[in-house]
């Protein structure tokens, strides 16, 4: 176990416990974005390669090596869907009840509530889905969530409540709705960071500088995400509230408009993403 570091603000010594198996990508951005949230959870984390931990949790490398006594009220699983099954048969062997009394909150892609269940020897084990995205390490996350039948409404509560401490949390009624969430919100921040690229790209080549493009791009796309989210007009609205007929927003939108365009490419690139989530689920 490594040492745990000073946090920025401790979490109750009665809160409950959080084991975060996996902390990589998406496993790291939740950490980071409870730690740094008004009331950090009381985190301990299951991880072989992470040297230091947000806040103030403890680091396990392996499962053999974590309290035998832990009783974990919510394991977040986020590791790769192929070890997923190895890990929850040692939580299983090394915890004992622990992990019977335990809900599972997975932010995995392609491992259904059943799958889980089966994985933890118990039909009946409480399995919670969500698919977060990266904006949550800075408090600004999107997660879908979903509840499997046996999840208790406390224990639904809490994991609510840990992903709004990253960011919106919106829930669906069907396991299967989460395609179409790992599509638009789970995958979106990257079309957002691809547009920010292609930006700072046209500007250096309508000659601004490579730091000028970047930050007008960069400011630009902060600005119009935070309008859509303080105010109350639909997106449509905002567009057309900022294009002038025959203005130069209006030249810019006929191209971006063409049937071959954003139209279509848009949708086909969700379903896409969707086409792939379902894949992953089979």
């Amino acid at each position: 176990m490594t040492a745990p570091h000073p946090a920025s603000a401790p979490s109750s010594s009665d809160a409950p416990v959080i084991l975060l198996a996996g902390c990589g990508r998406m496993g790291s951005a939740l950490a980071q974005g409870w730690a740094a949230s008004a009331h950090p959870p009381r985190l301990v984390i299951l991880d072989h390669k992470l040297e230091k931990a947000p806040g103030n949790a403890p680091i396990y490398r392996q499962v053999k090596d974590l309290p035998a006594d832990l009783a974990p009220a919510l394991i977040v699983l986020a590791v790769k869907p192929a070890g997923a099954a190895e890990l929850l048969e040692a939580l299983r062997q090394h915890l004992g009840k622990g992990l019977t009394h335990s809900t599972l909150l997975s932010i995995m892609a392609g491992k259904s509530c059943a799958d889980l269940a089966r994985a933890c020897g118990n039909p009946d084990m409480a399995v919670i889905r969500a698919i977060p995205n990266t904006p949550s390490s800075v408090n600004a996350g999107t997660t879908g969530l979903y509840a499997g039948p046996t999840v208790s409404a406390p224990m639904k509560a809490l994991a609510h409540q840990l992903m709004s401490d990253v960011g919106a949390v919106v829930e669906v009624p069907k396991e299967e709705d989460l395609r179409a969430v790992t599509a638009l919100s789970g995958s979106g921040p990257a079309y957002v960071f691809l547009l920010a690229e292609l930006l700072e790209k046209s500007g250096v080549e309508l000659g601004l500088s490579r730091e000028t493009a970047t930050q007008l791009a960069r400011n630009m796309i902060y600005g119009a995400g935070k309008m859509l989210h303080d105010l109350p007009q639909s997106a449509a609205t905002l567009r057309q509230n900022v294009t002038s007929p025959n203005g130069t927003t209006a030249a810019a939108l006929d191209v971006l408009s063409a049937p071959d365009a954003w139209p279509r490419t848009v949708p086909q690139a969700t379903r896409a993403a969707a086409k792939r989530a379902a894949e992953l689920d089979d």
